[in-house]
């Protein structure tokens, strides 16, 4: 796609606002289920919204970042738990189109349907074996994990003494893992993220990708995915997955306040909290925080987007800032969404309440380890202040 696509992202986006009244009626369910409904992840798929960033050869649609991020923050503002695993999942067919295309074709071939969960943290055990790895271990966090037919793991390859360090993504059928259903937790709960325990299973070469092949555009899958989507680097496309959510939260999150609010009256005193400058500014300053976040994550994918159709490398000074930026929007919907917390009185601890809902989804958001701000943090810093970046998740 050489331009961005507005009629697109529109119908895109219409789709997942004409959902949010299902999804939000089903929020509570699907918390107490501990993962995504059935039924939502037909809609997902009805909808077109996991083959978003698949490539066209595949049947995929993609689109601009800007219309993926864009529907995921939409169906946030509704369900929280629902646009993580949307978010964190249907980025995996990005991913894959970068892998070597034998390994597309294993996946993609019999059903250009079939969905991927992952688990990127190098916590399992890589053995170098005759045309490829062994690997064992136990890796967490696996969201969306029951609705996939394959994992992403992240592992280390040992190298020579001296070598650079090779992290891996690592790709395997579900017949060569199974899911320890260990999913009990306060916030996201209806992300399935359980753990994935694989047992000395062999992973041939072309189902891994390297992450430095990622940071510098160049991996395998780009020989036959030319579409400027895929000259992103690996790290800026990642991140936003799982930063994205937070701004819909609290969107979400001010607009339940909104409802409440207009609603309320002082039990000490009659009056309507409406009519409180405090109600009044606690709202302002979350829409405000809104604004800022959402504006900040299209202006870096339209910087992005227009490098990557001109063929031109992405700088590493703006890399090292969209990577804090994406750890950012985080942090500041969260302190938004705090503020409005506070401001809501008693009942927005009760179960029932849209608002717990986002208070406690927000913060295990916060918790990944890529939406910390203190180490992109530094890493932005001492850029600024001439030092070499550290940092290859970018």
């Amino acid at each position: 796609m050489d331009a961005f696509d507005s009629a697109q992202h529109e119908r895109m986006v219409d789709k997942a606002v004409a959902l949010k009244p299902t999804l939000s009626g089903r929020a509570i369910a699907a918390a107490e289920l501990r993962r995504i409904p059935d039924q939502t992840i037909a809609d997902f798929q009805a909808a077109g919204f996991f083959r978003m960033l698949q490539p066209s050869r595949w049947g995929g649609l993609e689109v601009e970042p800007r219309t993926f991020f864009d529907v995921q923050r939409t169906v946030a503002c509704a369900c929280p738990s629902s646009a993580w695993v949307l978010g964190v999942v249907g980025v995996h067919a990005w991913q894959l189109a970068l892998f070597p295309l034998p390994a597309q074709e294993e996946v993609w071939s019999s059903d250009p349907r079939t969905l991927i969960s992952s688990s990127y943290a190098p916590t399992g055990k890589v053995e170098k074996a005759s045309g490829g790895y062994r690997i064992s271990g136990r890796w967490s966090f696996s969201s969306g994990c029951d609705h996939c037919s394959w994992v992403f793991l992240g592992g280390f390859v040992p190298v020579d003494a001296g070598a650079p360090p090779d992290m891996r993504t690592f790709l395997l059928p579900k017949s060569d893992y199974r899911i320890d259903d260990n999913w009990h937790v306060a916030g996201l709960r209806a992300t399935g993220s359980k753990d994935i325990v694989v047992d000395n299973v062999f992973v041939p070469e072309h189902r891994t990708h390297r992450l430095i092949d990622g940071y510098k555009c160049k991996s395998s899958g780009n020989e036959h995915n030319r579409a400027p989507l895929y000259r992103l680097p690996f790290g800026q496309v990642f991140v936003r997955s799982v930063s994205t959510s937070a701004i819909g939260m609290a969107e979400g999150m001010l607009e339940a306040y909104c409802v409440a609010t207009s609603k309320r009256v002082a039990a000490s005193e009659g009056n309507r909290v409406a009519e409180d400058g405090s109600a009044q500014s606690v709202a302002a300053r979350a829409d405000a925080a809104i604004d800022e976040v959402k504006l900040s994550l299209y202006r870096n994918f339209d910087e992005m987007m227009t490098l990557a159709r001109a063929e031109k490398e992405i700088p590493i000074d703006r890399r090292v800032r969209f990577r804090f930026d994406s750890s950012q929007a985080v942090v500041k919907c969260a302190t938004a969404i705090d503020e409005l917390f506070t401001a809501s009185g008693g009942r927005a601890i009760f179960l029932d309440s849209p608002l717990q809902r986002f208070f406690q989804d927000v913060h295990a958001a916060r918790a990944h380890y890529a939406n910390n701000p203190d180490k992109p943090g530094r890493n932005f810093g001492a850029v600024q202040l001439g030092l070499k970046n550290t940092d290859y998740f970018i």
